[in-house]
């Protein structure tokens, strides 16, 4: 195990934050972080006061030997796991791409965001917002997603945007297992103007079970050119692609 990685664990196992590590040894909290992180070493001093500190020896304290409690230790080091990457070539000041993940709250932000929180125009993350966005909660044009909202289209287990599609989905045009819209084809489907699906409820509802003022029987075949003139008198300039949609 690394000096950093080893203070780290008997710190924790001490239970002291870096500050207060920082103010028994006399050093800045600053400073601790960046032994922690590996960037510099302590003097021999201060290595002489953090192994009396610790009760361990040097070569213990800077990772010749293993701790006591080496479980312990790994446990901890992977809790406070963390990997980041800025890319040198940036647009207007942004990296082109940027990588921020590991435990904890991890900010992203870049043209390519990757990151427990990710923003950029293609958005990878736990809650992402872009362009593109893709995580457990996304924000954007186009959306994949547990729960995701989109301007242009989303995808996920609830979606929200002109074009939806997911278990629960709300949009213009949706498709789901509940679906809500203007157009919906769904399990349920629940539209302004026309829904499709078992249970339909819209001015026209083509369903098993179909609720509107003009209603079709999903199960009776022969219906599409019925369906299109309903379509056509109750909105007329309704697109050729809602209709051959719905009028099949």
């Amino acid at each position: 195990m690394e000096f950093n990685e080893q203070l780290i664990c008997l710190r924790k196992q001490k239970g002291l934050s870096q500050e207060q590590l920082g103010d028994q040894i006399g050093v800045t909290r600053q400073t601790v972080s960046k032994w922690e992180l590996g960037e510099t070493t302590p003097e021999m001093d201060k290595l002489i006061q953090m192994s009396k500190l610790f009760v361990v020896s040097i070569d213990e304290l800077v990772g010749n030997e293993d701790c006591d409690n080496k479980s312990f230790c790994r446990a901890e080091i992977y809790t406070r796991y963390e990997y980041e990457y800025k890319s040198k070539k940036t647009f207007k000041g942004i990296p082109l791409v940027h990588v921020h993940i590991g435990s904890g709250l991890k900010r992203a932000k870049g043209i390519i965001a990757i990151g427990n929180v990710a923003q950029g125009v293609v958005a990878i993350g736990v809650a992402s917002i872009g362009i593109i966005a893709i995580g457990s909660l996304s924000v954007g044009l186009l959306t994949l997603a547990c729960i995701g909202v989109g301007l242009l289209a989303a995808f996920g287990a609830i979606a929200v945007g002109p074009l939806a599609v997911g278990g629960i989905a709300v949009g213009v045009l949706s498709f789901g297992g509940i679906a809500i819209g203007r157009y919906a084809i769904g399990g349920v489907a629940l539209a302004s103007r026309i829904a499709k699906g078992g249970v339909g409820d819209a001015v026209i509802a083509i369903a098993d079970e179909a609720k509107g003022e003009f209603t079709f029987d999903a199960n009776v075949t022969g219906q599409a050119e019925q369906i299109r003139q309903a379509i056509i008198q109750k909105f007329p300039g309704t697109s050729e692609f809602i209709l051959n949609l719905f009028a099949r």
